[in-house]
Parts: C-alpha cells; sequence; structure tokens
C-alpha cells in the first residue's frame, strides 16, 4: 500500500508556489502562505451550501430518500471532488430547516452570521477550556453573559458560561445548585419542576444519582402553568419526609405549547424557604431582549440561575446555549479544580472551571457574530413577529372544531375537539401526511395522553398566505376518517 506523500497530508512548508501546483487538498493548511487549494474547497462547499439554502422551497423540508455516502474512511484518503459530492449527498438527505413550510420544532432557519461565524470557529480551533488556547473569545464569551444577564435584570456580579444545548445548561444549573445548598453527598434529595417540564431535567436526575423520586412533578393549571398552592404543599411534605430540596425549576416556554410558569410567585416563595431557583428559558427567556416581549418574563431577574438557547428562536447556529448564574462565583466554587498544566486565568477562573465541559468550540463566535448582524431592531423583529405568526393562525383555527392548545409563545397545538386517543393519533397522523404533501412539516407529540398537531411558528420565511393554508387544511378534522 503507498503511503500519502507528506505534502499531501500535511502541505507545503515552502512558498505557495508548490502548494500551487497540486491538485490534491492538504490535510492540513499551511502555515506559511495561502492555500488556494484550501480556499477553492472552501468556496466550493459555500457554493453548494448557498444552493442548498436557496433552493429549499423546492423541495419537502423532510426528504423522501435518504441516501448516504460511505460512512467510514477509505484505506487511500479520498480527493477534493469526492468529498465535496459525498457532502452534496449527505445535504440532499438532511432536515431542510430554511423551508417555509419547516413548522414541527424549535429548530428556525441558521442566522447567515452565524453560519460564516461557524466556518471561521472551525478554522481558528480555539479552545475555550483556558484563556491561553482562546485569548479573545474567552473575553468575549465573559462580556456576552454578562450582557444577557444585564438584560435579564441579574445583578452586578452575575455572569455564565456557554454550553453544547439547554440540556448541558440545565444540568450545570442544578450540579452548581446542589453544591451551593450543601447537597452535593446527599442521594435523597429531591428537585421540584411542573408536569410540563423538560425531559432534560430528569436526565439531569441521573447524572447526579439522585434516588427515582429525586425529580417531583408538580401539577399545572388550565393554562400548563406550575400551581403555587400544589408547589407549597409538596415542600411541606418534603419536610415531613426529612427530603431536601435541591432547586425549583420554573420553565419559561413548554416544549408543546409555551406555557409560562409564574416566576415571580415562585421567586418569592423560593427566597423565603431559601431555595435555589432555576430558569429553564430555553425557549422563552429570549424574549426578555425585547422591550415589547419582555413582559413574559416577568420576575426572570430573581432567578439565581437562567438556562437560555439562541438557537432556538434567533437562529443561531448550533449549538447556541447559555446559563446565566445571579452569582458568577457559584460556577467557580462548584467546578474549579484547578488546571495546573495551563497559565493562570487573567480573569478568576478559566472556561473550563465554569461547568462541566472542559474542552470547549468557539461557538460564542457564532452568537455575538449573529446578535451584531441582527441588532437591537433586528432581534426585536425576530421576535414580535413569531408571536404575530402564532396569532394568525390561531385566528384562522376554529374553536368548535379544534381544541387548540397554546399559551403565550411562538407554539400552538391543536386537535379535533372531544376526540379520543385513538381519534386523535389517527387523525394527526394522517393531518401530518396530508400537510408534508403540500411541503408543510409539523409535528405530533403526545400531549396530556392524546396526540396532537404542534406547529412552532418562529421560521421568518413562513409566508401569511402559507399560515392561512395550514389553517384551512388544520380546520378539517374529516382527515382521516375511514
Amino acid at each position: 500500500m503507498s503511503v500519502p506523500s507528506a505534502y499531501a497530508l500535511f502541505g507545503s512548508s515552502r512558498a505557495s508556489s508548490a502548494a500551487s501546483t497540486s491538485t490534491e487538498l492538504s490535510a492540513f493548511a499551511s502555515s506559511e502562505a495561502l492555500d488556494p487549494q484550501l480556499q477553492n474547497f472552501l468556496e466550493e462547499a459555500s457554493a453548494r451550501l448557498c444552493e442548498w439554502l436557496g433552493s429549499a422551497s423546492k423541495r419537502s423540508p423532510l426528504p423522501a430518500l435518504r441516501l448516504l455516502p460511505q460512512a467510514f474512511p477509505e484505506p487511500r484518503g479520498v480527493s477534493a471532488d469526492r468529498l465535496l459530492d459525498d457532502l452534496q449527498q449527505l445535504m440532499d438527505g438532511a432536515y431542510q430547516p430554511n423551508h417555509p413550510g419547516a413548522l414541527a420544532h424549535l429548530d428556525p432557519p441558521p442566522n447567515t452570521a452565524s453560519i460564516a461565524a461557524e466556518l471561521i470557529c472551525a478554522g481558528l480551533n480555539n479552545n475555550l477550556l483556558a484563556e491561553e488556547l482562546s485569548p479573545s473569545l474567552s473575553q468575549l464569551e465573559r462580556q456576552l453573559c454578562s450582557w444577557f444577564a444585564a438584560r435579564f435584570e441579574l445583578p452586578d456580579g452575575a455572569g455564565g458560561v456557554a454550553a453544547s444545548g439547554g440540556s448541558l445548561s440545565n444540568l450545570t444549573a442544578l450540579v452548581t445548585a446542589r453544591h451551593r445548598m450543601g447537597l452535593d453527598h446527599d442521594p435523597q434529595a429531591v428537585v421540584l419542576i411542573s408536569e410540563q417540564a423538560h425531559v432534560s431535567l430528569d436526565k439531569a436526575a441521573r447524572v447526579m444519582g439522585l434516588e427515582p423520586d429525586g425529580i417531583r412533578r408538580i401539577p399545572v393549571d388550565a393554562q400548563g402553568c406550575m400551581l403555587i398552592t400544589a408547589l407549597q404543599d409538596h415542600l411541606q411534605l418534603l419536610q415531613r419526609q426529612n427530603r431536601p430540596c435541591i432547586a425549583v425549576v420554573a420553565t419559561a416556554g413548554t416544549t408543546v405549547r409555551g406555557a409560562i410558569d409564574p416566576i415571580p410567585s415562585l421567586a418569592k416563595l423560593c427566597a423565603e424557604q431559601g431555595i435555589w431557583l432555576h430558569v429553564d428559558g430555553a425557549i422563552g427567556a429570549v424574549f426578555a431582549l425585547c422591550p415589547g416581549t419582555s413582559r413574559l418574563m416577568e420576575g426572570l431577574g430573581h432567578a439565581d440561575s437562567i438556562t437560555v438557547n439562541p438557537q432556538k428562536l434567533l437562529g443561531i447556529a448550533k449549538t447556541s446555549s447559555l446559563l446565566l448564574v445571579r452569582d458568577q462565583s457559584s460556577l467557580e466554587q462548584t467546578f474549579h479544580t484547578g488546571l495546573p498544566y495551563m497559565e493562570p486565568a487573567f480573569a478568576a477562573a478559566h472556561g473550563g472551571e465554569l461547568g462541566l465541559q472542559g474542552s470547549r468550540p468557539a461557538e460564542i463566535l457564532k452568537l455575538w457574530l449573529g446578535l451584531r448582524q441582527l441588532g437591537e431592531q433586528g432581534i426585536h423583529a425576530v421576535l414580535e413577529q413569531a408571536l404575530l405568526r402564532r396569532q394568525r393562525l390561531q385566528n384562522c383555527l376554529d374553536p368548535s372544531l379544534l381544541e387548540i392548545t397554546s399559551g403565550p409563545l411562538h407554539l400552538l397545538a391543536c386537535a379535533p375537539l372531544g376526540a379520543d386517543a385513538p381519534r386523535c393519533e389517527q387523525w394527526t397522523a394522517a393531518m401530518r401526511h396530508r400537510l408534508l404533501d403540500q411541503q408543510i412539516m409539523v409535528s405530533r407529540p403526545v400531549y396530556e395522553g392524546r396526540h396532537r398537531i404542534k406547529v412552532v411558528l418562529g421560521n421568518p420565511h413562513t409566508s401569511d398566505s402559507l399560515i392561512d393554508q395550514l389553517g384551512t387544511q388544520l380546520n378539517d378534522i374529516s382527515v382521516g376518517q375511514s
């Protein structure tokens, strides 16, 4: 078996003239001169991506055919042309969030500046583990976390850390709360959440080694919001059982209907009883950034920690999640282990000592550049228009035919009024299939024991006419009947 040349693997160590005569894409870019093969490769890959994004409306959001290129490396590395063809084949089988009819999930089209930032992030290959590995980006992360904390009305001294998704942010928050509450070694400790809180909290309890009943779900009212009286009763039950409480988790935007727990009342109760309040605002916390919608997040600044996911509505390329804490030192005290193989941090702690992750990519770059592109007015427009789209769809639906389940955010679910579970399952499956034929993709989650059609109105490409079309289709409750 022949061995690839040193040039093919590592690039030329001489001037760029050697690179310009090669037809091979180097596995590592030259450190001494512009690599034209890399430049051409990135330009062609970018052109294919732009074509894929720009032709979204010509295909269904969910491709019917999913042919994949070979998954494993071949004995010899393949050429640039084959790499591009492999990429194209993978793209052709990918879910298309840029499609105007992509309304099924909390996955909007990518913000264009954050796409470019993702490329730069990969090229820089900096590591937010430690400042010497990411000097400018570590500082940028601190500044952006402070900006978000201030906009959420957290006090001076608040800060946070970026994480790869809301599940990790929630886990980090609960580990921090357990440490600050002095419950690190007490498996009897309990976390209280609403019946409709996200499943990531159940995962967190398993990772933390809590007892099987370490997550207690509190009943909700007709609007899907945690009942304060039920929470008070459960706190009294925990006292009688001699079970300590790690935290109460308020949800700011539940997954199916977008309900928001009563944060001000929860904050008051937690403050009185000395309990950590975490707000899982992965879906809804961004609405605090806009004066016209911030009323929805009233009381957010009284939380001890907040999860926010700009990837879910602002379109920052995945992943983009922040955990914000009322007192930055709580993260340092929880996760500080010392990094003796690194130079001391300029700040109080390295990024790798503010959470569970050690090595971290520079995902903050996508958030920074995306927000810079949007500006304050752009952020406000994205948030306000999402609410207007949800309201338009809701106005299209006939409440004499449909049970409409919604909240104040940009999510809505529905099912035939009075239908039992088998009928809902039948109707939602047939309706989803019919809508996919019309290039409209919705989801069909199970909510309170019955399937619903769920629509997420966070896609800026979705037109009023498409919403009206969707409303007309959903009003047809005869779909699926034999």
